[in-house]
Parts: structure tokens; sequence; C-alpha cells
């Protein structure tokens, strides 16, 4: 078999094919140096590795990414609770739901997840027990756990930040008039899912998380809420407004008037019909009174369950995605890591109070049974779904 092929001894380099294998291999070495270097920080020390933890993840998430984070073994991480000591306040119960502050915490060698558990409950507590927090759920009559549950379910309600403080008043306007808040948010919380169709069925579920058929608050948070979300919740804007529906992306429409939400729950269901399936922008929509899938009011009422489960702002934002921490974009930073230790406490922490705040709390009961659920017809979450059934307003 013949080839074209010169036999080795006849092949020669040019001066130039000499200089430019040179230059390749120089290119080459410049590589191999370069690639560890960029992996090094100043000092000739590796970089430290990140988890971002996003505004609005569950507890369970936050187990999830921490195990994965650290390689550790799936479930090390809740079992190490009850070891980490965390400081809590005594109406958790143990409990670090709405304590795992959303931020991007620094990964040293030496973190383990009793370390970044205790890291986040720490910045909580750092967070939240500043004046215009504490003192702004003093102000409305809560403890400081009431106004984080508040702040989760505003985090997984609103559509939009702008819209946090509205959905918060929503809130606080249905316990002042003893109302269910009808929130599909906490339902979804209680089954440990994440889904913007909730029916007839899940609102007569039994569970303590089922504001429709139970009045006050739940039992605890239902997620991590981020600042934003509290300071709304302690600094909610005046209105009288009882429902609320995300009509389009945009467009969140609260009211007091039932007759106007029905009309703003036909105008959803109408966009809805006609918006294309795939739409990534579906809006989310929780609409009082009418029920439909179910008859979820949400606080609204209507509780918004915008379809952005990638968002920190809502939309029932229990669904963000629990993978690779390193590509959340959402989590805000907790401040310059450099001089934090390794999963240690972003400062001491033993002076703060673990979230007790005065004031008269008795009309923000925490999921008692309100027994006739003949009443709960008024609030019905539409949820944002394209391809979900269109609401049934029912009185």
């Amino acid at each position: 078999m013949e080839t074209n092929t010169p036999p080795r001894s006849t092949i020669r380099l040019t001066r130039r094919g000499r200089a430019a294998l040179i230059a390749t291999g120089t290119v080459v070495a410049a590589t191999a140096v370069a690639v560890p270097l960029l992996t090094l920080g100043a000092g000739g020390h590796e970089k430290p590795r990140t988890l971002v933890i996003p505004e609005g993840w569950r507890a369970g998430q936050v187990y999830e990414a921490v195990d994965k984070a650290l390689k550790v073994p799936s479930g090390t991480t809740k079992k190490a609770i009850g070891k980490a000591k965390l400081k809590l306040p005594n109406d958790a119960e143990g409990n670090p739901e709405g304590y795992l502050f959303p931020a991007t915490y620094p990964i040293g060698d030496k973190a383990t997840p009793e370390s970044l558990l205790k890291y986040m409950v720490d910045t909580a507590n750092q967070k939240f027990n500043k004046a215009p927090i504490a003192a702004g759920a003093q102000r409305n009559a809560m403890n400081l756990y009431q106004a984080i549950t508040i702040a989760s379910i505003v985090q997984a309600e609103a559509a939009t930040k702008a819209d946090m403080g509205k959905v918060a008043r929503v809130v606080f306007n249905r316990l002042e008039r003893g109302m269910p808040l009808q929130m599909d948010s906490t339902i979804n919380y209680g089954l440990n899912r994440s889904t913007l169709n909730t029916t007839q069925n899940d609102t007569a579920v039994d569970s303590p998380y089922n504001s429709y058929q139970r009045m006050g608050l739940p039992p605890t948070p239902i997620a991590n809420p981020g600042e934003e979300a509290m300071h709304a919740t302690v600094s909610p804007p005046a209105g009288d407004w009882l429902y609320f529906v995300t009509v389009k992306p945009g467009d969140t429409r609260f009211t007091a008037d039932y007759e106007e939400h029905l009309k703003n729950v036909a105008e959803f269901n109408a966009y809805r019909r006609s918006a294309v399936p795939a739409s990534p922008a579906a809006p989310s929509a929780s609409s009082g009174d009418p029920a439909s899938p179910a008859a979820s009011a949400g606080a609204s009422p209507g509780a918004s369950t915008s379809t952005s489960s990638d968002t920190s702002t809502g939309g029932d934002s229990e669904g963000a995605s629990t993978g690779d921490s390193s590509d959340a974009t959402t989590g805000a930073s907790s401040g310059d890591s450099s001089d934090l230790s390794e999963g240690a406490s972003t400062g001491d922490s033993s002076g703060l109070s673990e979230g007790a705040s005065a004031g008269d709390s008795s009309g923000l009961s925490e999921g008692a049974s309100t027994g006739d659920s003949s009443d709960v017809s008024e609030g019905a979450s539409t949820g944002g779904s394209s391809d979900a059934p269109a609401i049934t307003p029912t009185e």
C-alpha cells in the first residue's frame, strides 16, 4: 500500500515552521501555568467557593444545596440541625424555616453543615433584629416570628418586588377582618410541592398550612424571605385591598371590591386562553373569591402565583431550582466575606434577641381551625399556568 507520506529522514522543518513550533510550545506551557493561577487568589491561596441561597427558597432546598456544595450524602445537613445549636426563637421550636437567610456564603475548607446553618441563622438574626424590622413588627402588633411568617408568604405571593407591600397589606386586612388567608402558597408548602394549579380537593386537605380551612397564619414560615419582603411586611402601604390578581405580566390589580375582582379574574382567564402556552412570562394570578381550580383565595384573595420560579420576588417561588447554586443570581450578598471565618457567624449574635418582640398578637392566631368552611368561597388563586383550568367564580 502506497502513501504520500515522505520517509522520516526527509521531513525537515523550515525556519518559519520551527518558529511556529516554538511559539506553540510557549503558549501551551503558559496555559498550563495560567489555569491553576486562575483558581488562586492573592498570595497564591485558592479562592473560596461560595453558596448562593436565593430569596424564597424553602429549608428543604437549602439543605439540599448545602449537601451538594459540601459533597456530603443527601440528608446530612437536615440531620445536622439538632447539633448546630441555632439561635432560634422559642416559637420556631427548633425549625429554622424562615431563618436561613438568603445571601452568598463563602465555603472554606473547614465548612460543615452545622457551620453553614449557623452562619445563615446568625445572619438572619443580625438582619431582622435591627431597629427598622424589629420595631416595625412591634408597631404592627406582631412578634418577629410572625413578621417573618408573613414575609415568607409575601415572598412567595408577590409577582414583583413593587407588589410586596400591597400583598402584605392584603394579608393584614384579611387577618383584621377575620377572613381566612386562602393562599395557595401555604397549601403547596404543606403538601411539599410547587404548582400553579390548586384544585378544590386541595383546599379541603387536612393540614395546618391549609389557609382555606384554618384562620390566622400558618404555624411556621413557608420559605426564607429576604430583606425586601421583610421591609414590605413591617411597613406596608395604606390600602383597603382584600383581593388581587396578576392579569398579565406587569399588570397586578389589587382591589377591595369583590365584583371588580371578578372582572379582573375574567380578564385574566381571557388573557390566559389567548396566551402562548410556552410563554415564559405567563401571568401569575391569584384572585380572591372566585374558586376555581380551587377556591384559592390566597391572600387574595389573591395569592399571586407567578410562573417565574427562578425569580426571587415571589410568584410562588417555592419551586426554585436547588441545582448548582453557583448559577444562582438572586442571592443578595451578606457583605464582604473576606473577613468572615469559614462558615462562622457574620458577627457575634449573642447579644441579639431571639425574635421576641412585644405586641398583641391575638389577632394572628397560627392555624386555628375555622371549623365550618362554607365561608371559604371568597378568594381564589388562579395560578399563572396557561394550561390550567379557567377560574369559575363562586360565591
